[in-house]
């Protein structure tokens, strides 16, 4: 119990005032490519004990989940791919929608030996998560969402409407030819104004993420995320017609979704706990990391 203790004191302590780029995954983790239908995906994985699998979003890659994973690999098996088009995973023509995702992250798990998982997500990685948690109902333990709307599910319709999120309809081929060659400029609106305070996501973090989205092909598969979220919505409107039965965590920055995220999946699932980071905005692991951490371990249950 006290070398517990003392762990979780130590990977907080990793997971504060923000690095020049992102932090590195402790040196016993591998990295691996694993074949999924259609797409490879580049994996990261470390630790032992009940297998958790942590799902990044738009503007960053599986790279923003290293101080969770420090804490987390201390007693569970922690899985981080990057999400199919997105980071070093490979960029195939199609298979963006959240449905055919959730299937990428069952073949990395059955590739793996993994049966039933904790699925934790933030902003698109939230959406791949529900949609992995409503495919595969009974190889899901818990679920966690951070920060962002699920397509589909209420009250979708109303947020759509924030004129903030204009870029969920933005791209085809004269978009990527905006874009191109400006990519950095691009994503630093999003870190910008979707943070308390945009200075929390460091200048370093900034140029390795830009570095990954300049690749031939990243912008397109990044859009081709968002241009699916038609397709998102009509399968889940009717995925909720059954609740997911597992516990969720609903985790939204307080200067972000707040308590909307809770709002949400209470719409598609039937035991949900609701926590709003103070002082974040929806850049939870870079603005808040140990309050998000302290969040979601107090979820999880207690090691043996």
């Amino acid at each position: 119990m006290r070398s517990l203790a003392f762990g979780l004191l130590a990977a907080l302590a990793m997971a504060g005032p923000a690095a020049a780029q992102p932090r590195p995954f402790p040196p016993d983790f591998r990295t691996e490519e694993v074949p999924a239908e259609g797409a490879t995906l580049h994996l990261r994985v470390g630790g032992t004990g009940p297998a958790v699998v942590l799902l990044h979003g738009f503007g960053d890659t599986g790279d923003m989940w290293a101080p969770l994973a420090a804490d987390l690999a201390r007693d569970h098996r922690v899985v981080i791919p990057d999400l199919r088009g997105m980071g070093l995973s490979s960029r195939p023509a199609g298979g963006y929608d959240k449905w055919t995702q959730a299937g990428d992250i069952r073949a990395v798990l059955q590739h793996l030996g993994i049966g039933r998982a904790t699925v934790i997500g933030h902003d698109i990685g939230t959406m791949v998560a529900f949609a992995y948690a409503a495919r595969y109902r009974a190889d899901t333990e818990r679920l966690v969402v951070m920060d962002a709307p699920v397509p589909g599910i209420p009250p979708w319709n109303d947020i759509v409407r924030d004129p903030r999120l204009w870029h969920f309809d933005f791209g085809g081929p004269d978009m990527e030819r905006l874009v191109a060659g400006r990519e950095r400029i691009y994503l630093d609106r999003f870190w910008n104004e979707f943070a308390a305070d945009p200075a929390r996501f460091d200048e370093g973090s900034r140029q390795h993420y830009a570095a990954l989205y300049a690749r031939p092909g990243a912008m397109h598969a990044a859009f081709a995320q968002f241009l699916a979220f038609r397709q998102d919505a009509e399968r889940n409107a009717g995925v909720i017609a059954e609740k997911l039965a597992i516990p969720v965590l609903a985790i939204g920055g307080a200067r972000s979704f707040g308590a909307t995220e809770a709002v949400v999946m209470r719409n598609a699932a039937a035991e949900v706990t609701q926590v709003v980071i103070p002082d974040a905005g929806h850049w939870l692991m870079e603005e808040q990391p140990v309050a998000t951490i302290a969040a979601i371990r107090a979820f999880l249950p207690a090691s043996p």
